[in-house]
């Protein structure tokens, strides 16, 4: 087993080196088509009342007209990064019932099954396919593949508009997905190698 399965390092990069030279066809990756969060005005409405509980418009001699205007483009702006956190979140979704196909696949396949045990050095992980889908330069609805894993892995399902706070949507959920998505890959027993990517091809669909 031990000479079957050896181990080829490129810069601090390990990757498993795999019996044979087939390609391997892993399941499709399904990423979601078009945005599923909508500009509705129960949204827009929730974004209005957290500028006014977060008192995110400070107070001035503006007149009430000038007042109202910058709340409601404060507010669009809100709604517009709910719409891209839900976004991403909803890719988030798509990569781990991806990896979940791939782990399929691979208990399916002898040369391949030995990779995802972690008694066997080196091996692979589930953190491994996210790397694979950097490698392949993926495009994730924009984001990072990992900050996208980390949002899912952070929410079962994305809340609500009005369950936020200004500084998440702002500026935080970047940085809680980072971390959740550190915590979780370091879940595998280390040390975790990388899956060769000139090995294995895929679909990238957008449904």
């Amino acid at each position: 087993m031990t000479g079957k399965y050896v181990m080829a390092t490129i810069g601090d990069r390990h990757y498993v080196e795999i019996p044979g030279d087939r390609l391997h066809e892993l399941p499709p990756l399904l990423l979601p088509a078009l945005p599923q969060a909508r500009r509705t005005s129960k949204t827009l409405q929730d974004a209005t009342q957290l500028v006014e509980a977060e008192e995110m418009l400070p107070l001035s001699g503006a007149d009430s007209a000038e007042q109202q205007s910058r709340k409601f483009d404060l507010a669009l702006q809100l709604v517009q990064q709910y719409q891209v956190f839900v976004d991403h979140w909803r890719a988030g979704e798509s990569i781990l019932e991806w990896i979940r196909q791939c782990e399929t696949t691979f208990e399916a396949r002898p040369e391949l099954r030995p990779l995802l045990k972690p008694d066997l050095w080196p091996h692979a992980g589930r953190s491994s396919f996210v790397t694979l889908l950097k490698d392949k330069a993926v495009d994730v609805e924009g984001i990072a593949p990992e900050e996208a894993v980390g949002l899912r892995l952070t929410f079962r399902q994305p809340p609500p508009l009005r369950y936020c706070s200004d500084q998440f949507l702002l500026y935080l959920n970047p940085n809680l997905a980072v971390s959740a998505y550190a915590v979780w890959a370091r879940l595998t027993p280390e040390p975790v190698s990388s899956l060769p990517p000139e090995r294995f091809t895929f679909q990238v669909c957008h449904v």
